[in-house]
């Protein structure tokens, strides 16, 4: 929320300089994100107290040489008047009228003030320079509000009010600060000027000032002329109208747009300011109907019927369930209670008679109506929070004294008002002992009725048989109290939360425990973003249509777990798989670089039947495309393929201990490359034999190469995009933990091994018997050349492979290594058929 400094200071006396006050605001729990000062010092453009002042425009003149040009005579204080040579539009029907008749009052800027550039594109600074215009010297200005910074707009110069004083620095006039405070859902009562500054007046003990309730109403009783009727009160605790008429509808003053442009808010017209104004000072939202256009001036509180229609003050037209809340007349829907009015009761230029509704709502209701049609207004904001049940006839009078003020018309005598449980004013008992078990501070009843009485508490000390309390009413602009923990609460911000005693644990904290799972997760992470990955973090839900993006067979949504009341069509389901989200997340980020490696760890959801709750293991996704190495001189444009995907996985079995695992070609799966793509396992210690079954294996995820049709239906122009999804539970469970190896102080010795292998007998296999037969001084197994085609016997392919040995106690002898080969050739042989190459 957005408050302007000077309007506060109509409701309390502040001396604070604005970041103390800010600080003090803040430490109170009442968090200011930001000030934003306008023309006073700190401001990106301070207004010179000297060169830039208020003016009284005497006379307009025609330029001699320019037809749109004039000459514009300003008195600015000083003993001379001072003529300024402008364009502004607003100035021509001011021409050959000699000395001007009524107050024309401006802003004056002498040579050398600093201003915007009105005719530049954004805010840019310039300092005014002297110089002939079209044979007239030029050294000063009268100046837009885009020149000072007020706004965009530069079709003429600003114009002040009438009263506006002649030669005071504008700064002293216009100058302002605007707090940017975020309002919590327990400081919902500040949502309005009365709000904040009621706060402000009990920090700083000064007292605050209320606004003039008073107004003349004139004209005949409102009671045979309006009629309210409320159908659900539960749903309407409090609505009121009343009636002015003879209004006439037209531009507000200066004062009033220029605080609601500060708001957040922008000017319309007299009538709309007015409303929108008295919501923002008092927190108390309103509408005005056209009581011209409301049937016999009823207003009916009730229900929607069932596809009932109404066209919002927006132009939109809405088609309703029986549970949302209208306001009514006989005929028709006028307004969707608490969230926007209807465009049939607008009022308009034309408008002469005005209905002025003010209503406190069900904030649930409105909440669930507001977030239905996703039509949030600052009115529905503060009505969902809470709002003040006591203020409603003190900002009925607000409204229709500043209508009657600015807008001219006869008030109606009385208000109708339908409130049918009057508010009953809360009492709670706080004790001292209360206050010291919760916040630890060891206060009087009398100290703490001292505290609370500023913020409008009405304190009473009383005792019981315990001992002494403080007996506290609760006004009805703190609707957000009705426990003792809400009193000490106030209590402990009154007191100052930096003042609060502080307690050291009066016992060693526990000894910290090693959690592994949690620990290889986050080695997982720290592996890949040290291999160049950004991590990613997507929805948990998802939708059928992003799903049969990547497999349409996968889209059933039978299969999925579906949200009752989903936010939108987009998040309806959870997931089954964590690459969907994780695609899209990489062909967006594609849009804008052109290399992406992205990574997520996350959970999925698997519905079974007959259970009520999904499994809901962690699985790693990986994801990338684009370039090998990011773009560089040496033009290096490789793109990424299937073994930068591989070695990134390989690294983390490596990292994790995992020496077990093993690579099978994936071909029965659309959604990869129907040769780039592969099945990671995790096998157990192979038999030994020729003819032995396969080892019993697990799967841990797949890896490859995005078939191109669904790198299409993703939007991803790349040739290449690598994806992996691998179950990071089965992972961690087969991690080993690291063991330390001595460093051999003996030399290592090579050999290389060229042999015959069958075709179907996959690499890893085959390395497998190598270390299995080799025994423990095989220190390291390289895979350095693979050949099949001529000269080597059809279905089989030649193997080279680098071996290095190296022992811990002694240096390896030719007869050592003799023996070793002839046993690895022995056991290639009789595992997997493999004979040394000739």
């Amino acid at each position: 929320m957005r408050v302007p400094l000077s309007w506060l200071k109509e409701f309390v006396d502040i001396t604070l300089q604005p970041d103390d006050l800010a600080e003090l605001m803040t430490r109170s729990g009442l968090e200011v994100d930001a000030v934003e000062k306008i023309g006073v010092d700190g401001s990106e453009l301070p207004w010179d107290t000297e060169k830039i002042l208020t003016c009284n425009i005497l006379e307009v003149s025609q330029h001699p040489n320019a037809d749109r040009l004039v000459l514009a005579l300003v008195d600015y204080g000083a003993e001379q008047p001072h003529t300024v040579v402008t364009g502004a539009p607003n100035l021509y029907q001011y021409r050959g009228l000699g000395r001007l008749p009524h107050p024309l009052r401006s802003v004056f800027a002498k040579e050398g003030a600093e201003l915007y550039d009105g005719h530049a594109e954004g805010k840019v600074k310039v300092k005014l320079k002297g110089r002939p215009v079209r044979g007239v010297m030029s050294d000063a200005m009268l100046c837009s509000e885009k020149e000072l910074g007020l706004s965009e707009e530069h079709e003429g110069i600003l114009l002040l009010p009438a009263d506006a004083p002649i030669g005071l620095p504008l700064c002293q006039y216009l100058g302002d600060v605007v707090f940017e405070i975020s309002i919590l859902p327990n400081t919902a009562r500040c949502l309005s000027i009365l709000g904040v500054a009621r706060e402000i007046a009990a920090l700083t003990g000064t007292p605050l000032r209320m606004p003039d309730f008073i107004i003349e109403a004139t004209g005949p009783s409102i009671n045979d002329r309006a009629q309210v009727t409320v159908e659900n009160p539960e749903l309407c605790p409090r609505f009121t109208a009343t009636l002015i008429e003879g209004v006439s509808a037209g531009t507000s003053p200066l004062w009033m747009q220029r605080r609601l442009t500060m708001a957040g808010m922008r000017p319309i017209n007299t009538i709309v300011d007015i409303s929108n104004y008295v919501m923002l000072e008092l927190g108390q939202p309103n509408h005005t109907f056209d009581a011209d256009r409301v049937t016999e001036q009823h207003l009916v509180v009730r229900l929607a019927q069932a596809d009932e229609k109404l066209i919002t003050l927006d132009g939109k037209e809405h088609t309703l369930t029986s549970d949302r809340l209208l306001v009514c007349d006989p005929k028709q829907a006028l307004a969707l209670a608490g969230v926007m009015g209807g465009e049939s009761s607008e009022v308009s230029e034309t408008t002469t008679r005005i209905l002025l509704e003010m209503a406190v709502w069900e904030p649930r209701q409105i909440r669930r109506t507001a977030g239905a049609l996703k039509m949030r207004s600052e009115a529905s904001r503060r009505f969902e929070r809470g709002v003040d049940i006591g203020l409603v006839p003190l900002a009925q009078r607000r409204a229709l004294g500043l209508i009657q003020q600015l807008a001219g018309g006869i008030i109606a005598a009385g208000m109708v008002d339908s409130n049918p449980d009057p508010w009953k004013t809360p009492i709670i008992d706080l004790t001292p002992r209360e206050v010291q078990r919760i916040l630890g501070l060891v206060l009087s009843a009398e100290e703490i009725a001292r505290l609370l009485t500023p913020l409008g508490f009405t304190c009473e000390l009383a005792a019981d048989a315990h001992g002494p309390l403080v007996r506290v009413q609760v006004p009805s602009y703190r609707w957000d109290v009705s426990l003792t923990a809400d009193l000490c609460e106030e209590v402990a911000r009154m007191y100052g939360y930096d003042r609060l005693p502080m307690t050291m644990l009066s016992d060693e904290l526990p000894a910290q425990r090693s959690i592994p799972e949690i620990e290889r997760e986050q080695k997982v992470r720290d592996l890949l973003v040290g291999a160049g990955m950004l991590e990613a973090i997507t929805y948990s839900l998802t939708d059928m249509a992003s799903v049969a993006k990547l497999a349409s067979h996968e889209a059933d949504a039978s299969q999925f777990l579906r949200l009752l009341n989903p936010l939108t069509t987009e998040r309806e389901y959870m997931r089954r798989s964590v690459l969907p989200t994780l695609i899209e997340a990489l062909a967006e980020n594609l849009n804008e670089r052109e290399r992406v490696l992205l990574f997520e760890i996350g959970r999925v959801y698997l519905r079974h039947a007959g259970e009520l709750l999904p499994e809901e293991p962690r699985r790693l996704a990986l994801a990338m495309a684009g370039a090998r190495s990011a773009r560089s001189w040496l033009g290096n444009d490789e793109a990424l393929d299937f073994f930068d995907l591989k070695g990134a996985i390989e690294l983390i079995l490596e990292r994790l201990g995992i020496t077990n695992a093993r690579f099978v070609r994936l071909t029965d799966d659309s959604r990869f490359h129907p040769v780039r793509a592969a099945v990671l396992e995790l096998v157990a210690a192979p038999a030994r034999g020729k003819g032995q079954p396969e080892p019993a294996a697990v799967r841990a995820g797949v890896l490859g190469e995005l078939h191109p049709e669904v790198s299409e239906r993703f939007g991803i122009k790349k040739a290449r995009v690598l994806v992996a999804e691998l179950e990071l539970d089965v992972l961690i469970g087969a991690a080993q933990a690291p063991r330390y190896t001595p460093i051999s102080r003996f030399p290592a010795t090579s050999q290389d091994l060229s042999i015959l292998v069958p075709h179907d007998v996959p690499a890893d296999r085959v390395a497998a018997t190598i270390r299995k037969y080799a025994g423990s001084e095989l220190e390291k197994l390289t895979l350095i050349d693979l050949y099949e085609g001529e000269r080597i016997e059809r279905g089989k392919r030649s193997m080279t492979y680098s071996l290095l040995f190296r022992a811990q106690t002694r240096t390896l002898s030719d007869t050592d290594l003799t023996k070793v080969r002839a046993k690895i050739i022995k056991g290639l042989e009789f595992d997997v058929g493999a004979v040394l190459r000739g």
